[in-house]
């Protein structure tokens, strides 16, 4: 019997959600012995009326913090060095990080290197790596998403863009795991259209690729069908209508289960879209969003049984991989995504590099199939110039 069922099973952290939970974030730092947090954000979110309306609430209720907003979209090694010597130098003893993915990533990686003496890279995810951090070193770190995306805040790892070898790596540690998330849909409500549909996507291919991964994880499975079903349901009617609090409700809590699933593993969407992140500095979202159907025909003979039980879960007439494609396809081009990556500046001359550097990435290693560096460049080349081939 080949099918193996000996696995190891995490999942994750507190979660408090609802609108206007971020009301409670004095509380919620004190129950986490969070005195003085150091707050990780972006610039152009730092702006937005309800974070000045948190930082004023703060101040009023004589909470001392200090505020780190030079998150890059796709977050650098060199981001991650700042925040912490600002954390150290101000004496913070946690931090709240608040945004999308990049923000939550570089939180958490700050929140980690607060007390260690070893380099953050020494902590990519390679083999024990994550044995040498000191975990006394690590202070606590509160996640309050802004997107329905990344997930980030039920993780235990951080995607940090080494910018000297141009290559996007995983931080991996238990303690980076968030000890509290507040998730208020509320937050999400301002999210421009097309960030709408970049996040939503990415959210519906975490759980996908999930779902898609080899090994027997159950819960996993039934939690990413589960998400891929509301996004289903959901995306378009955020995207649509902005402030429609229950498509942002569903969409928020859809992004945690993608998160919580792909524990399972990931996938080639993802093993192409984090070196093309490091190489063109593209939004992460929206490279999964262009890169999910060139990949779904690439693994089609490895996911019969997957795309016919999708298919009953979407309602398709058919489960049939002519049916889900077209479906995702015409799903893609209502939410205004690009069809090629070619669109977005991207041309074919790094393939051979981008294929080298797609098989090295973790996320390569739960793909249904293990392509060649040379498939993947193939892929990659293909979502460049629309060719999509049954």
């Amino acid at each position: 019997m080949s099918e193996t069922f000996q696995s190891k099973w995490n999942y994750p952290t507190e979660v408090f959600f609802g609108v206007g939970e971020l009301k409670q974030l004095t509380g919620h730092c004190h129950s986490r012995g969070i005195r003085k947090p150091l707050i990780v954000t972006d610039a152009q979110l730092f702006d937005l009326p309800f974070f000045q309306a948190m930082l004023a609430r703060l101040n009023e209720q004589g909470v001392t913090y200090a505020v780190f907003k030079e998150v890059k979209p796709n977050p650098t090694g060199g981001n991650v060095k700042l925040g912490t010597a600002l954390l150290n130098q101000e004496e913070c003893d946690g931090v709240v990080a608040i945004g999308g993915g990049s923000a939550l990533d570089a939180g958490k990686a700050i929140a980690l290197m607060a007390g260690q003496t070893l380099e953050l890279f020494e902590f990519e995810d390679e083999g024990d790596n994550w044995e040498k951090v000191n975990e006394d070193g690590v202070v606590p770190c509160i996640a309050v998403p802004t997107t329905a995306g990344t997930g980030s805040e039920v993780g235990r790892a951080s995607v940090i863009h080494d910018e000297e070898a141009e290559v996007k790596k995983i931080i991996f540690h238990p303690t980076m795991l968030p000890t509290l998330v507040i998730a208020d849909p509320e937050l999400t409500v301002a999210l421009p259209a097309k960030l709408t549909a970049a996040t939503g996507i990415d959210a519906f291919v975490h759980n996908f690729e999930a779902f898609c991964a080899p090994g027997f994880h159950p819960m996993a499975d039934g939690i990413a069908v589960e998400g891929m079903r509301l996004i289903w349901k959901w995306l378009e009617v955020a995207y649509q209508e902005p402030e429609n609090i229950r498509a942002r409700s569903k969409m928020l809590a859809a992004s945690s289960m993608g998160a919580t699933a792909f524990q399972k593993g990931l996938g080639a969407v993802h093993a192409l879209a984090h070196p093309l992140g490091a190489l063109y500095d593209a939004h992460h979202g929206l490279l999964n969003a262009i890169l999910l159907p060139y990949v779904i025909v690439a693994n089609q003979s490895a996911l019969t049984n997957k795309i016919e039980y999708l298919g009953r879960c979407f309602d398709l007439p058919k489960g049939d991989l002519e049916t889900l494609l077209k479906a995702i396809l015409d799903w893609r081009q209502r939410l205004g995504i690009p069809n090629t990556l070619q669109e977005i500046g991207i041309d074919a001359s790094k393939a051979e590099q981008v294929g080298a550097m797609a098989i090295a990435d973790p996320t390569a290693m739960t793909n249904p199939i293990q392509f060649t560096a040379e498939q993947y460049s193939q892929i990659f080349q293909a979502a460049v110039t629309g060719k999509i081939s049954q």
